[in-house]
């Protein structure tokens, strides 16, 4: 029963001054992320594979027992075309970290416009297999995923669902505590209504969480904990820092609550 705490990617600009130092080269900010948390989800997978020297520069960034968990490239979950090419290109690329022992796994998010088909759930297991023998968190946007044949269907297949907390929109995914294996994993992407479905990558994810909205999450949190050996909490609203801010809240949270739940049982 283990939280981890992180942010979804790391060398933001607009992190200077919030987070990091205003004058830090960009090749330390990693340097000075993993001082701070022991995780992150790296999403520049997304757009491009990079060469595995890249992954192995960012390996010699961390310490021993830090995580990298990376998304999938986009031609796995949205163009979907030459889907095996590109996780064998992906998969030679982590290589430096999973020789490291730092690679925790690969983010598959799929777009809104996946829906919960036959022809889907086939193509979910192909892309199981093409990852080999690493761990897959999957990522759904649109609510027909939500059922109990599918978290039936992910649990055979050796899926991990990522719960997510994001708009209260009609269409999308309800804030859950879903759990497809021996690891939890949760998304916070904030909760801006009006960017979301039209807004860029800037103003989609700009949203604070409120303390009380943070704490709504502790029930289910504690529930995925109970139930899994490790969960990994990322938060995806990075806007001028924001992420960073309620990553440590959260943190603060959790830590509250662990040392309340060990005194009680001290008293017993």
């Amino acid at each position: 029963m283990k939280a981890i705490i992180g942010t979804s990617g790391y060398s933001y600009e607009d992190w200077r001054g919030v987070f990091y130092p205003e004058d830090i080269p960009k090749g330390k900010m990693l340097d000075f992320y993993a001082q701070h948390f022991s995780a992150v989800d790296i999403n520049s997978t997304y757009y491009r594979i990079p060469h595995p020297a890249v992954f192995a520069q960012m390996e010699k960034k961390t310490p021993p027992g830090f995580e990298f968990i990376v998304k999938t490239n986009s031609e796995t979950t949205h163009q979907r075309t030459k889907p095996a090419e590109a996780m064998k290109r992906l998969i030679e690329a982590v290589r430096p970290l999973v020789e490291a022992g730092k690679f925790a796994g690969f983010l598959a998010q799929f777009p809104y416009s996946f829906k919960n088909t036959p022809q889907n759930r086939e193509y979910l297991a192909e892309t199981r297999a093409l990852v080999q023998e690493y761990p897959l968190f999957v990522e759904f946007r649109n609510w027909t995923w939500e059922n109990e044949a599918v978290t039936d269907f992910l649990r055979a297949n050796k899926l991990y669902w990522v719960n997510v907390d994001q708009p209260a929109l009609r269409g999308l995914l309800h804030p859950g505590e879903t759990i497809t294996g021996d690891k939890g994993y949760i998304r916070f992407h904030g909760r801006n209504s009006q960017s979301w479905w039209k807004g860029t990558n800037q103003t989609r994810y700009d949203y604070l969480y409120s303390p009380r909205e943070l704490e709504d999450w502790m029930v289910r949190i504690a529930h995925i904990l109970k139930k899994t050996y490790k969960t990994y909490i990322f938060f995806n609203n990075h806007p001028q820092g924001k992420a960073i801010r309620n990553a440590r809240q959260l943190q603060q949270m959790l830590d509250i609550q662990l040392e309340t739940t060990n005194n009680f049982s001290d008293t017993r």
